[in-house]
């Protein structure tokens, strides 16, 4: 492995994750850290709620509910209660299911889906504060962000999905602290969680839903590995950096890695801070792109209007939103279009948007839609600033022999160019109303926005479990 820089001489990663976690004092997280979580949590519950209006999750919820082993445990905008893991999982397929949940750009891993419902489910089963809840998030994002930041992009040249691989690590510290593990439980937990984090890319080749359930299965990972790590089940101690460990193991021998990044700014600078909230349902990588085609359509430029287009976008995403070209054109369901850049360029040139109904039938089979896919082509961009920016550029050669350009060298919600709290309680509210009243949204708002006072995790979960449904 060729690394810039590596951890302390005698100290390995995982041991300085565990010193920094058994110390870790929530009063020492900047309240602009703690308003970001709780945005970011409020964010999660939208998309979890929307969720629900889809085949993925109704049969997902069946599938685990016959799994289920008892259990008082929350499930977002259901009735249903279940064991803390199987809540984690559900909860973790609602948040992510839709591919509309937030990113930190430079780890390329969302980090809440899998890290809000470990603490909730967890904190909730504790009867810890909602306080406790926001301290063990922020800590899981500092951790999994870092971790994924180590391999700047590398885990989806290889066909891992970090969210679900890197994410498990970030689970279990989060779930190690609120279960009060000592040192050198914490480092056992992270030993132990090697064997479990995973998330093929696979799914990319034809729509499959694998990648829903990442997020979930990192969460169940990671509460499943601190309890085993609080109960003495030792753990290897080199989870990381190790001969077999996490960067070997998956990325090889020659993988270009900074082991330095795994713990670097812990305590100082807040990652949390740094999460992207996506301001449409598609990958982060598409956006800059959709935002660009977007600007062209308000010229005035229609489809008749177009001979060609070409779409510059990052080299690293290439595999992710532009291969197979030939289903990328043309995306046979909901979870294909959110990966494809001509569908998703082609939806923006033609109606000048990107929502929800844009990904779901009948929208994919619109005609004008998919005729100008035929005509988009990709290159890579020689300008990208990936992964700090998912930048991206449009260039489209009118039949009159005209070319427009647009760029987006700053995709929309990068952490310098973040979306609002108004911004994000906006998109709270167009998803949570798809599910609930807006009166049972506005309550749900005001737990994370408004003040807790005090209140119990197990009250938050128990208030985000209630069922109260839109009007038919």
């Amino acid at each position: 492995m060729t690394e810039t820089s590596v951890p302390a001489p005698g100290q390995s990663i995982s041991e300085q994750i565990a010193a920094y976690a058994a110390e870790f004092d929530a009063s020492h997280i900047p309240r602009e850290a703690q308003a970001r979580a709780r945005e970011l949590m409020l964010d999660a519950t939208g998309i979890a709620l929307a969720s629900h209006g889809y085949p993925f999750s109704e049969r997902a919820m069946a599938a685990i509910a016959s799994l289920n082993a008892g259990g008082q445990s929350a499930v977002i905008g259901s009735a249903t209660r279940l064991d803390i893991r199987n809540a984690a999982l559900m909860n973790g397929i609602l948040i992510h299911g839709l591919d509309y949940d937030d990113t930190h750009a430079r780890g390329v891993i969302h980090a809440t889906s899998s890290i809000f419902p470990t603490v909730m489910s967890l904190a909730a089963d504790l009867n810890r504060s909602v306080q406790d809840m926001v301290s063990a998030y922020v800590l899981g994002v500092e951790v999994a962000t870092r971790l994924g930041s180590v391999v700047k992009g590398g885990f989806h040249q290889v066909g891992f999905h970090p969210t679900g691989l890197i994410g498990a690590f970030g689970c279990t510290v989060a779930a190690g602290w609120l279960l009060g593990l000592n040192e050198q439980q914490l480092v056992d937990a992270q030993g132990l969680v090697l064997s479990m984090g995973a998330g093929s890319m696979e799914f990319l080749e034809d729509g499959a839903w694998n990648k829903r359930m990442h997020p979930g299965w990192a969460a169940v990972s990671g509460i499943t590995a601190a309890t085993l790590g609080k109960h003495g089940y030792k753990g290897t101690r080199l989870a990381y950096e190790g001969r077999f460990g996490l960067y070997r193991s998956h990325l090889g021998e020659h993988a270009a890695c900074d082991l330095a990044l795994a713990t670097q700014g812990l305590s100082k600078e807040w990652e949390v801070t740094q999460i992207s909230v996506k301001p449409m349902p598609a990958c982060h990588f598409t956006h800059a792109a959709v935002d660009a085609a977007i600007r062209i359509h308000r010229q005035g430029v229609r489809p008749q209007d177009i001979e060609r287009i070409e779409v510059l976008i990052p080299q690293e995403v290439i595999k992710t939103v532009c291969e197979p070209q030939d289903s990328k054109r043309k995306p046979a369901n909901s979870y294909e279009a959110q990966f494809s850049i001509p569908y998703l360029v082609g939806t923006a040139l033609v109606h000048g948007r990107l929502t929800l109904d844009d990904i779901d039938p009948p929208a994919l089979f619109d005609p004008a839609v998919l005729a100008l896919a035929q005509r988009i082509d990709y290159r890579a961009d020689p300008d990208s600033a990936f992964p700090k920016y998912y930048d991206g550029e449009v260039i489209v050669q009118l039949r009159d022999g005209t070319t427009i350009r647009e760029r987006e060298p700053v995709n929309r919600g990068a952490s310098d160019r973040p979306l609002s709290r108004d911004d994000i309680c906006i998109k709270f509210r167009d998803n949570a109303h798809r599910q609930v009243s807006p009166e049972r949204a506005e309550v749900i708002e005001s737990l994370f926005i408004g003040s807790d006072a005090g209140m119990s995790a197990r009250a938050l979960a128990e208030s985000l479990g209630q069922t109260e449904t839109v009007s038919a």
